[in-house]
Formats: C-alpha cells, structure tokens, sequence
C-alpha cells in the first residue's frame, strides 16, 4: 500500500480548510496546525513547533479575513497574513517541501475597463494585481513572498453545504430569507461564486500535478450579487422580492472597497470542472 502524503494545513478549521479534510482525508495525511498549538505569526513559535513534525507539504489557508475589520486592525492582518505567510514559508525552504499558498480575487481592484469589443473585463492568472483594500494588500504581499517557488491557488465567494460554525454568502442569504427579511444587495457590479466541493476536487488535482505557479479556482460564472441573490431564493423556494437592488457606491458607502467587477477566470486545465452557481445550488439542495 502506497504511503500517504503527510499534508501539514493552517486553516484546518475553517470553511475551506474542514471540508478539504472531510473530501481528502481517505487520500491524504492531514496535519492541523491549529493557533493554540502555533503562533504562525511568530517566527521562532513557528519554527520551534514546526521543525520537529514531519511532512511532505504545507496547504496554508489561515488568513484574516474581515475586509472592513483589516481597515482598522492594520497589524493584526500584517502579521497573520504577510508574516504567518513568511514564516510558514520559510519552513518549506528549510524542509525542502512543497507549499500551496491559498490567495484571493481582492488581489485585484475590479475596476471595469471598456474595449470595442466588450465592456467587461476578465481577471486570469496573468492579470496584473492591483489591491484597493488593506486586506487584498497584504495577500498580494503574502503572494509576492511565495511567488515562483511555491503554488498559489487564488478563489472567491466560496460556498457549501453545512458549516455550523460560519455562514458563508450563500447560507447567510438563505438565512435572512428564511426570517422574511428585506436583504439589499447590489446590482452594479460582478462575483464569481465558487463551490467548495469543487474548490477542493481541484487542489486533489494540483496536489498531484504541483508546479509553482498561479492558477484561478473558482466557479464558471460570474454574476451582480444582486442576481445571485434572486437565484438562492428561487432556488430554495424561498420569496426573491426580499432582495432589494442597490447601486455598489451607496452599500459600500463608509466601508472598505470590494473589487467591483470581478470577473475571475481561469485559462489553465485544472482537471475538472467548475460548476456555476444554479448547477452549485442544485448540489446544495
């Protein structure tokens, strides 16, 4: 019997990192490393606990997250997501393993650009980054320090099932619906929602297929949240004249800039396929 790849993953609890360990685990030799056990933002913590594990592999998804929060909480999201990055990556190098690093479309300003031939715009992986958030700046900065000698995967908007502990975007709105709450969302500007049993059906394909490059893991669409909205509750039969259309400029008013047309593609194979979010829903359901 082939011996397992020894997968050392930050993040492990979260709504990405639980669902790769509960679709992976049969495959792959999962190593949690969880804050309590490891400050990955102190580089002698994380030297000192990390040096003696051993492993074939860093999948690194612990990040901090909070777009709006990141604004205030500047060294705070420094050190967890440029410093931890750092630190986990310079074990890598020490243990001669591979590392993928998980990224983030808000690496990207979504700034609508208009050509002769259409008036939007598609972000692959050699699209030039352009942060307009503290957040999307400190993953490109975590990026750049990887770059070239480990893999980045770069998602948005992921979605799944159950995840008791946090509601993603769907489960949230579904919520709200279900309270028969009034929900605004905005019209003027593009997601791309990804599914993260597919999410994790491709890292399995990357892990096999590892090369230090940057590739696009997310859904085969993009929509207005404000459409994705109206698509959740026809979807679970839920009422769709709750979701209230609003202009991006008024929802964002007073809070940190989201990119607004983010259309995120992919043009490397990366060995399945992505689902839209109807075909997603239906998986939900």
């Amino acid at each position: 019997m082939a011996k397992k790849t020894k997968i050392l993953i930050t993040g492990a609890s979260g709504l990405i990192g639980s669902r790769i360990i509960e679709m992976l685990s049969f495959k792959y030799d999962f190593i949690p490393v969880h804050q309590a056990q490891c400050d990955i933002t102190d580089a002698s913590s994380t030297q000192k606990y990390l040096s003696s594990i051993d492993f074939d592999m860093i999948v690194h998804l612990a990040a901090y997250t909070n777009v709006d929060g990141a604004e205030k909480e500047h060294k705070l999201c420094q050190a967890i997501n440029v410093d931890g990055t750092r630190n986990l990556f310079n074990i890598s190098q020490q243990k001669d393993v591979q590392m993928i690093h998980i990224s983030t479309d808000f690496v990207f300003d979504g700034r609508r650009q208009v050509t002769p031939v259409s008036d939007k715009i598609s972000y692959t992986e050699d699209s030039i980054p352009s942060p307009i958030s503290f957040y999307g700046q400190t993953k490109l900065e975590a990026e750049e320090i990887v770059k070239g000698q480990a893999m980045i995967i770069r998602t948005s908007y992921p979605y799944r099932k159950i995840f008791e502990q946090k509601r993603d975007f769907v489960r949230s709105i579904k919520y709200l619906l279900e309270q028969g709450k009034v929900i605004n969302m905005v019209q003027d500007s593009l997601i791309t929602p990804t599914y993260i049993d597919d999410f994790v059906n491709a890292l399995d394909y990357l892990i096999q297929h590892f090369t230090t490059e940057i590739y696009h893991v997310v859904g085969a669409d993009s929509m207005s949240p404000f459409d994705a909205g109206v698509q959740i509750a026809k979807t679970f039969g839920l009422d769709p004249n709750l979701i209230q259309a609003v202009s991006y400029q008024k929802y964002f008013e007073g809070k940190a800039p989201r990119p607004q047309w983010a259309r995120i593609i992919s043009t490397k194979n990366i060995g399945n396929n992505m689902l839209g979010l109807e075909e997603g829903l239906k998986e939900l359901v």
